[in-house]
């Protein structure tokens, strides 16, 4: 935990910013709180894949391409040989971590997932950075556990920390709208609040562009913050914006019917940009913020490096979620440390807890 020197925005003054403020300006203010968090001009990154072990879900989410029904003819669920092989070609390619998720599929339950967990690790050392809020609440319902419960359970297992996955907009309201299976506000910050409780690390993400509004954004990065301030349990928060090709919302852009009211309010690089400053700005108890290559591409992630962000992500050797939503842009690692370079930066690979592992 730490604080910034300079006065705590309030969520009247952040919703001010977000309006009114140009981007230059507000990028400016991001990249002074940037230098005085990190001023040794280290822009960090990780070596890893997601892997997402099924495509079926029955939440159904309307900005989700990437969801299968049970009975898809394209429907699957992972084998563990080829889990095992696409963990192998990580640590091969000198990944740290893998990223573990999947939709909630409902023939699985909490022996699948310790089973899979002590399988990777009996064969491995990795850092196994799965499971989300929503798969965490789904386990914990289909077994009747709490989730304090659940989480003791898969960490005992081999979980180490968790990803900051399906949270999109902190706000019910849009929510109902966007997701209206899917956990609610409260229920999201109580998996990250009960990791943090026993121990585990995870990240905060936002979605955004969808369907929500100016003080949407603002409330999510106040939840944020303030469970930040009760548990300090945030490693980073990454922000990152809607892609809407395949996904209902997105369908709706283009149809005159009841979807009209789906239609949403499609973030622009220069959105992207203010949106990230302003989490810079607002979330003083959060060290590290993330730039997001694979929604923007590589030229905007670096300058996103002068709009408050210290960290350039994963080299995501594999990533379906966003793919499935018709953008694939694919970088290497080497592509990664040249745009820190280039955009002025020293780049240092890190592990899951941000710990340098090496300079470039």
């Amino acid at each position: 935990m730490y604080a910034m020197s300079t006065k705590r925005l309030d969520k009247k003054e952040a919703l001010e910013l977000l309006k009114g403020s140009d981007v230059v300006t507000l990028g400016a203010e991001a990249d002074r709180i940037r230098k005085a968090l990190h001023p040794e001009g280290v822009v960090t990154f990780v070596v890893d894949r997601n892997i997402n072990y099924t495509n079926v879900c029955i939440n159904q989410c309307r900005f989700c391409a990437f969801y299968r029904d049970k009975d898809a003819p394209d429907a699957y669920l992972l084998a563990k040989d080829e889990l095992f092989r696409k963990i192998e070609e990580t640590i091969e390619q000198g990944g740290t971590q893998i990223l573990i998720q999947g939709g909630l599929h409902p023939d699985l339950d909490l022996d699948f997932y310790t089973d899979m967990l002590r399988a990777i690790k009996e064969r491995f050392q990795i850092n196994v950075h799965g499971f989300s809020p929503p798969e965490i609440q789904y386990i914990a319902k289909k077994t009747g556990l709490s989730v304090r419960e659940t989480l003791l359970t898969l960490k005992e297992a081999g979980l180490d920390s968790i990803p900051g996955g399906g949270a999109e907009i902190l706000s019910d309201r849009v929510r109902e709208v966007m997701s209206p299976k899917k956990i609610r506000t409260r229920e999201w910050i109580e998996v990250m609040e009960e990791a943090h409780r026993i121990g585990m690390r995870t990240t905060a993400t936002m979605m955004f562009g969808a369907l929500e509004r100016n003080e949407d954004i603002v409330a999510h990065l106040d939840e944020i913050r303030s469970l930040q301030d009760r548990t300090g349990g945030f490693t980073a928060f990454i922000p990152w914006t809607f892609q809407p090709l395949n996904t209902e919302i997105g369908n709706s852009i283009n149809t005159e019917t009841e979807k009209a009211a789906l239609k949403p309010n499609l973030a622009t690089a220069v959105d992207y940009l203010k949106v990230l400053a302003l989490s810079r700005l607002y979330l003083d108890n959060i060290e590290n913020i993330q730039a997001s290559w694979v929604t923007q591409g590589l030229k905007v992630a670096q300058v996103a490096l002068r709009f408050g962000a210290n960290d350039f992500g994963s080299t995501m050797l594999e990533e379906n979620v966003v793919r499935a939503a018709g953008v694939s842009y694919r970088v290497s690692k080497e592509d990664i440390i040249n745009a820190i370079r280039a955009a002025g930066f020293k780049p240092a690979q890190r592990d899951t807890y941000y710990n340098i592992i090496r300079f470039f």
